[in-house]
């Protein structure tokens, strides 16, 4: 009797596990809006589509650290609010603008959002043509030292600072989905979000992630792109020559500003791309950084930094496109 209730048991079992449904991976390409731009995600060999749960990822980002939302902390501590509870992506983003602003000499500088929005490129959208005496107050409370975290909580020198993290916030979006990607076990992506990038793994074809970087240097030729492998890598680009604006005196003013004199015009660096193994937050912020420091500084600061590659794009005293690359 016991053996007959065993084979029966064990007939019951493998007819329960041959129905079991088969487990399907499949590989997926997400997109859509963000952050006031377009995003693409790749993933290969996945069982799900996390669209959903990368919608309420970037839903926490954007209800911490965007200056666009009124109801943002960091609306809420640029309006003078106080007692306003920090989560933890308000304040890895702080401590790595704290650590790159070190590192960079003050030339990465979150403080200048008031700048940002004096000049037009803000959520404000105010337009205003400084004189330099205006541009000397504002200065005042430019200054990340003039910021602190403490307790929990942001405490500034003075009411009138004004954070503004969306020179990192980009490429610390693309590493949160990369942290949240890899927690389903998810080995070969690809995440962009308004042009930064970051790569990990390879291409269904086993073969690297690769990507064409336009170079205006030799647009008009064969070889008018680099091709730059992104394996394991993050990359972000900041240039001046899309986000600026002219006045009706013909002056121009870019949304770069230099946290150093407070001023929007122009260097004769035109664009930085920056490429390191490492969080794309922080090639995202280096390259704010080089913007507003512009070649020759970035060359000096360069030689201590192998772990960053660059493509700097800049025009000569003659006006002439050139670059300098360590790529």
């Amino acid at each position: 009797m016991k053996t007959t209730q065993t084979v029966l048991f064990l007939l019951t079992l493998i007819i329960f596990t041959n129905c079991k449904k088969e487990i399907v991976k499949e590989d997926y390409v997400l997109q859509g809006g963000v952050f006031g731009t377009s995003y693409k995600i790749t993933y290969l060999n996945a069982t799900k589509n996390y669209q959903k749960s990368l919608d309420s990822l970037f839903l926490k980002i954007n209800n911490s650290v965007s200056t666009y939302i009124p109801n943002s902390a960091i609306s809420k501590i640029n309006n003078g609010e106080e007692g306003v509870v920090l989560d933890t992506i308000f304040k890895e983003v702080m401590q790595k603008a704290k650590r790159i602003y070190k590192e960079t000499n003050g030339y990465f500088d979150p403080t200048v959002g008031n700048l940002v929005n004096a000049y037009g490129f803000g959520p404000k959208n105010e337009k205003k043509n400084l004189t330099n005496a205006e541009i000397k107050d504002y200065m005042q409370f430019v200054g990340l030292n003039k910021v602190i975290l403490k307790d929990g909580e942001i405490v500034k020198e003075h009411p009138k600072v004004y954070l503004d993290f969306n020179s990192i916030a980009k490429g610390f979006g693309i590493d949160i989905v990369a942290r949240f990607l890899e927690t389903k076990k998810i080995e070969n992506y690809l995440i962009e979000i308004g042009g930064e990038i970051r790569a990990k793994g390879t291409k269904a074809n086993q073969k690297p992630w690769l990507i064409k970087l336009v170079n205006p240097v030799k647009a008009d030729d064969n070889d008018g792109f680099k091709v730059i492998d992104l394996t394991n890598k993050s990359m972000a680009t900041s240039g001046n020559y899309r986000k600026y604006r002219i006045t009706d005196d013909g002056k121009k003013y870019v949304h770069t500003i230099n946290p150093k004199t407070g001023f929007a015009t122009e260097s004769n660096l035109l664009s930085a791309s920056v490429i390191g193994k490492m969080d794309c937050a922080d090639v995202d912020a280096y390259a704010t950084a080089f913007m507003a420091m512009g070649l020759e500084k970035t060359k000096i600061f360069l030689k201590s930094r192998k772990d960053l590659k660059v493509i700097l794009i800049y025009t000569d005293a003659d006006g002439a496109l050139l670059e300098f690359s360590t790529y």
